[in-house]
């Protein structure tokens, strides 16, 4: 239960970014929004921490900030994988990609704070 929450609010993280980013756009229903959801969570499973062991120094040396160009290269290249797979999710370059890293991380924070389980 707690991993198809954590899969929807990612599909309204990426909502969220496609409806308030120009450079951000996803062509199709709640079907491929859904597919674009999973394929960044795997891309952020599966990558994500290969890439931060491998920029630990760089991390270190801007104090974390590295990590929004981590997560801004992980959106695009979870979108080279979606138009590859045949779904229409497109951002239009580095700038759209971090923006709508920030509001797809800070939207994924919110939802995930009315959905956490106290007990």
């Amino acid at each position: 239960m707690k991993l198809l929450l954590r899969w929807l609010a990612a599909a309204a993280a990426v909502a969220a970014a496609t409806y308030f980013l120009p450079g951000i756009r996803l062509e199709g229903g709640i079907d491929q929004l859904l597919v674009v959801a999973l394929i960044l969570g795997l891309v952020n499973a599966l990558v994500r921490p290969v890439l931060k062991w491998l920029s630990c120094g760089i991390i270190f040396l801007t104090l974390g900030l590295f990590l929004l160009v981590i997560n801004a290269a992980l959106l695009l290249f979870a979108a080279w994988i979606s138009q590859r797979v045949g779904i229409g999710f497109y951002v239009d370059g580095f700038a759209p990609a971090l923006i709508g890293s920030v509001i797809i991380s800070l939207v994924s924070y919110l939802i995930s704070l009315v959905f956490t389980d106290d007990r």
